[in-house]
């Protein structure tokens, strides 16, 4: 079985997996790409043979040819365009976040149940990172004894034009809020949010740090730097009671070079987290051949971690205080 897939948005993200479902999925074929700029969706589906160009993101969905969707448009359409598939009765993958507020996440988990479940999975693609995957196999061997602090890292090279404060949780550590009580098998209760004096940009307070508490008691410090400049970089550390586990350094190459000794970091995500993406993809391809659920994120999940973005807000908008995690009532 072939699944006949449509991609909502040919930016970099949905070029991206445009190029890995044609070229490395072999269960999956592109055959309809759409865009607000028409000319990025010409684009995208010229690289295609075959792919055509929809004419907007409704159009592709109820198309009788798409058979599953990936929405990759902008954030503010995410729910609405996942409710339209769901409603399509179609597989969809929409990336994170599942919707920028927490009303419209529970709107869409509405939805995918009233389906009858297991349609919508969310984009958290470290959870497919061979690292990550690595990682959490080591925290369930236990050897290292009882999980006591967890640090990550996440750092870019700039700001996309416009980005305020809220969107460095929404849009960067919306990653961790996932990741975190995947590795942990435990919830975040609690949040505080903190940063540096003084903006980076109009409304960008730059880098942040997030606390979090998770129900077993660990305490996890998340770093965000929107505006690092060195480069892409992605670290976590986990601390336990008889050792530490961290991500090992992804570069390949040493360089050295009149008297020093470097590796390079990549200018965004895309290098780093190559490998999840092609097998994130995979899976979910996997998964709808086979008509069995899909491994990736639930729609719960994905309302899961846009309360717990929704709670960090809430701190950073007042002062920093520590916020209690609620449970979204569906």
């Amino acid at each position: 079985m072939t699944v006949r897939v449509g991609v909502v948005g040919a930016g970099v993200m949905g070029a991206d997996h445009v190029r890995l479902l044609h070229g490395h999925v072999s269960d999956a074929e592109v055959v309809a790409v759409t865009d607000v700029d028409e000319a990025r969706s010409r684009a995208v589906a010229d690289a295609v043979p075959g792919a055509r160009v929809s004419p907007d993101a409704r159009a592709l969905i109820a198309d009788p040819g798409v058979d599953a969707v990936v929405i990759a448009s902008h954030d503010s359409t995410h729910a609405e365009l996942t409710v339209a598939a769901v409603r399509a009765g179609k597989p969809v993958l929409c990336e994170k976040p599942l919707a920028p507020t927490v009303a419209e996440c529970v709107e869409v988990v509405r939805e995918d149940d009233k389906a009858g479940g297991g349609l919508v999975s969310v984009g958290f693609m470290r959870r497919f990172d061979p690292a990550h995957a690595a990682l959490k196999a080591a925290l369930g061997e236990g050897a290292s004894g009882r999980v006591r602090v967890v640090h990550c890292v996440s750092r870019g090279v700039t700001s996309a034009p416009g980005a305020v404060s809220e969107f460095s949780v929404t849009g960067s550590a919306i990653h961790e809020l996932d990741t975190v009580p995947w590795l942990l098998d435990s919830p975040v209760t609690a949040v505080s949010w903190h940063a540096p004096e003084g903006e980076s940009s109009p409304g960008l307070r730059d880098p942040q740090i997030m606390l979090l508490h998770t129900a077993d008691g660990t305490l996890t410090t998340v770093e965000t730097f929107l505006n690092a400049r060195y480069g892409y970089e992605v670290r976590c550390e986990v601390v336990c009671e008889r050792g530490a586990l961290q991500l090992a350094d992804p570069a390949l190459v040493v360089s050295h070079l009149d008297r020093t000794r470097s590796t390079g970091h990549p200018a965004d995500w895309r290098p780093r987290f190559a490998d999840a993406y092609r097998l994130e993809l995979k899976a979910w391809i996997d998964a709808v051949v086979a008509g069995r659920p899909s491994p990736l994120a639930s729609a719960r999940e994905g309302l899961t971690a846009s309360a717990v973005a929704d709670a960090v807000i809430t701190s950073m908008r007042d002062g920093g205080r520590t916020v209690p995690v609620p449970v979204p009532t569906v």
